[in-house]
């Protein structure tokens, strides 16, 4: 075959059954090339030159198989490549989510077995009884010289799958977050309730494990946490730290709440505020002189004031209002972006309980909060939008990546500009 003829590589028929068998590619006339016959050559493709592509690396062609392979060493490989979150379910190979994005490990597409072994493998007696009766599962797993982890285990098409949450072995500082200093602050009032808000995967549970940090350095006291499952590890420094977990030291939050009085506590963390019970008892904890630390699923201060209020029956909602205007020191919402360059920054928005504000809560007027924020920088409340402006006019963020997380589009761009 001479060097000016050309492939058409659409012609490779590859014999899939036999790894590493000879393929028949056919040369065909390019219109680049002189004339020639067609002729048909043997290749080994055993000898791959080539690198493997992500296409090839999702369908694990050509990769190492998991028949033999615990589960820690798949951990091992996603923490070396800083990897946040590892997703096990059958069709693909391994899965991380590397600064937002998924990608896969280079191994074979898992089968049903392999995630079933691969999970199970972790479970103890007690623990797979409990999935195998209602089918969902969460729990701290912890790796030998790899780290903690939040491990999700459940079951899709019939199939068991599992989500893995990488936890970091040292919780971080203030200034290594890049927090703003007003959340430092406010995490040192002695009552009140403080709410972190934001999607999944937003970085929720780090931010308040900071502020617990933070006080465990600065004053004595109780902390007591009610987490599902317990991810930061905390010790006993200036303060007294008690943590529970949900299924193995207590059967509900809710449960936990009304019990938590005769624990003594100063300052209660509720890893997610998920139901009315959990949420009036911690309303009713924050009246009654504790700090009360607690998590939502939702994107601004004002839905979070929304969730809350509307979760209550409606001849409850006014009630329920006066005592939230009467607790709320801060909400902090939430969103980890993609940085250019590589890695993630958060963008923060925050609502500080101010007078105006309680009384915006009390009267219903969610919708007025963002001008209180906007006309409140000086001490210290932004909102979502202003935080993602300030990423982008920074260079940090993309401004196509940021517009699209803006809360109004509008303002952000007026903002970017300005």
């Amino acid at each position: 075959m001479s060097e000016n003829q050309a492939f058409d590589w659409r012609s490779i028929i590859e014999n899939k059954e036999q790894p590493g068998a000879d393929v028949e590619i056919v040369v065909t006339k390019s219109p680049l090339a002189p004339d020639h016959d067609p002729e048909i050559h043997k290749i080994d493709v055993s000898d791959r030159r080539m690198e493997n592509t992500d296409d090839d690396i999702r369908d694990g062609a050509g990769m190492a198989s998991v028949e033999d392979i615990h589960i820690d060493e798949i951990l091992r490989m996603a923490v070396e490549k800083k990897a946040s979150d590892i997703h096990l379910t059958v069709g693909l190979p391994p899965m991380i989510r590397l600064d937002g994005s998924l990608q896969p490990l280079p191994f074979q597409k898992l089968t049903a077995q392999d995630t079933k072994r691969l999970i199970f493998d972790t479970l103890n007696d007690e623990q797979l009884k409990k999935f195998e009766t209602t089918r969902e599962l969460d729990f701290g797993y912890s790796a030998k010289g790899l780290g903690r982890f939040r491990f999700n285990v459940y079951v899709q098409r019939g199939s068991v799958a599992g989500a893995l949450r990488a936890i970091p072995t040292q919780i971080p500082s203030f200034n290594s977050l890049g927090l703003p200093q007003i959340i430092r602050e406010m995490s040192k009032r002695h009552s009140g309730l403080i709410l972190v808000t934001g999607p999944t995967g937003s970085g929720k549970s780090t931010t308040i494990a900071t502020m617990i940090d933070d006080i465990n350095d600065s004053r004595s006291g109780h902390i007591l946490t009610l987490e599902d499952p317990i991810e930061y590890l905390h010790r006993h420094r200036k303060c007294m730290i008690n943590q529970r977990e949900l299924h193995s030291d207590t059967y509900s939050f809710a449960g936990a709440l009304r019990a938590v009085l005769r624990e003594d506590p100063d300052i209660i963390l509720v890893g997610e505020l998920r139901d009315l019970e959990t949420i009036e008892a911690a309303l009713t904890l924050a009246e009654t002189g504790h700090l009360v630390f607690g998590t939502l699923h939702t994107r601004n201060a004002p839905s979070t004031i929304d969730r809350i209020v509307d979760v209550f029956p409606h001849d409850q909602q006014d009630q329920i209002r006066v005592l939230l205007g009467n607790t709320l020191e801060m909400i902090v919402s939430q969103q980890l972006l993609p940085r250019l360059g590589g890695g993630r920054a958060a963008s923060i928005e925050i609502m500080l309980g101010t007078p105006a504000v309680k009384n915006l809560i009390r009267e219903g007027k969610t919708h007025q909060m963002y001008s209180i924020i906007e006309t409140s920088s000086a001490m210290g409340m932004q909102t979502m939008d202003r935080s993602l402006a300030d990423l982008f006019r920074q260079g940090v963020v993309a401004y196509e990546e940021c517009l699209m997380r803006a809360v109004d589009k509008e303002t952000f761009a007026r903002q970017a500009k300005s």
